[in-house]
């Protein structure tokens, strides 16, 4: 009889470290997603100029390639359900807004797009999230008119 108690003991024990370790891990993931989701969302419905979006456009490529996020034959990074990241910018063309990603900005040239931009103001308009990891998957931004 003894024998049996101590067995479930152990085995109560047991199930409950691997449940309470279970729950740290978990806590220590919400905080990290916290934390990143966090230098993103801090420029949701807020204007910026252009010289911040380029900062953002060169964080978000450096952590696609951090994750090893592959590109397409155009070189456009692939959206994955768990840590892709893109950003889209809408300028004003003829009083229409035209969308490009993030990329073809890259394509074109960076410093192009601050010597004409860095002075427009730009209003992060859409912000989305990974369904699996809840992470930041897109953010849109849009030129506002001055």
């Amino acid at each position: 009889m003894k024998k049996i108690v101590a067995i479930f003991a152990i085995v109560i024990i047991t199930l409950m470290l691997i449940i309470s370790v279970s729950l740290v891990q978990n806590n220590k993931n919400l905080a990290n997603i916290k934390t990143y989701n966090k230098q993103y969302e801090e420029y949701y419905k807020k204007v910026l100029y252009g010289t911040d979006v380029i900062t953002l456009i060169n964080k978000a490529t450096n952590e696609n390639i951090k994750n090893n996020i592959e590109k397409d034959e155009k070189g456009y990074f692939i959206e994955n359900d768990l840590d892709s990241i893109k950003i889209e910018i809408k300028l004003l063309y003829n009083e229409k807004l035209i969308k490009y990603p993030m990329e073809t900005l890259t394509k074109v040239g960076l410093e192009g797009f601050v010597q004409n931009f860095n002075l427009i103001k730009f209003k992060c308009t859409m912000i989305d999230y990974h369904e699996a990891t809840k992470k930041v998957r897109s953010l849109t931004f849009e030129q506002i008119e001055e």
